[in-house]
C-alpha cells in the first residue's frame, strides 16, 4: 500500500513536467507535494512548491524545445524513502537527461525531493 501511495505521488510530480500548459504545473505539484517541501536539486536546497515549480518550468523551457519526462523504473520503497529513475528527452532526439530521485513522504505527499541527475547525452537513434 505504501509503495502504491508513493508511486501515485511520484507520477503526479512527473506529470507536472509534461503538463499541456504551464498554468497546470502548480496544480499538479500541489497534488503531489506538501506546501513546505524541501527540494535538493542541481543548484542546491530550496523550499516550497514555488521553488519546485520554478525548477519544473525551467526544464519545460529547455532551449531544444519542450521535452518529455518519464519514470523509467519501478518505485522502490524500502522504508519511508522511495526512489525511482527518470529520463527527460527533448524533441527530435535532442539532449537527454537521466537520473534518480529519492523522495520522502508525509501524509501521502512528498515532503522532500533529492534529485541525482546524470549527464546530458544524445538519445539513442
Amino acid at each position: 500500500m505504501q509503495e502504491e501511495t508513493a508511486r501515485s505521488a511520484i507520477d503526479t510530480f512527473i506529470s507536472a513536467f509534461n503538463a499541456s500548459d504551464d498554468s497546470y504545473v502548480t496544480d499538479l505539484l500541489s497534488q503531489a507535494l506538501t506546501s513546505d517541501v524541501v527540494f535538493w536539486g542541481p543548484l542546491g536546497r530550496s523550499e516550497g512548491i514555488a521553488a519546485v515549480e520554478q525548477f519544473v518550468l525551467d526544464i519545460r523551457r529547455h532551449p531544444a524545445g519542450t521535452g518529455t519526462m518519464v519514470r523509467c523504473s519501478a518505485v522502490d520503497m524500502p522504508d519511508e524513502w522511495a526512489r525511482y529513475q527518470w529520463v527527460f528527452t527533448t524533441p527530435d532526439g535532442g539532449p537527454r537527461l537521466a537520473g534518480t530521485d529519492v523522495v520522502h513522504l508525509r501524509r501521502s505527499l512528498i515532503d522532500q525531493v533529492i534529485v541525482f541527475a546524470g549527464e546530458i547525452e544524445p538519445s539513442a537513434s
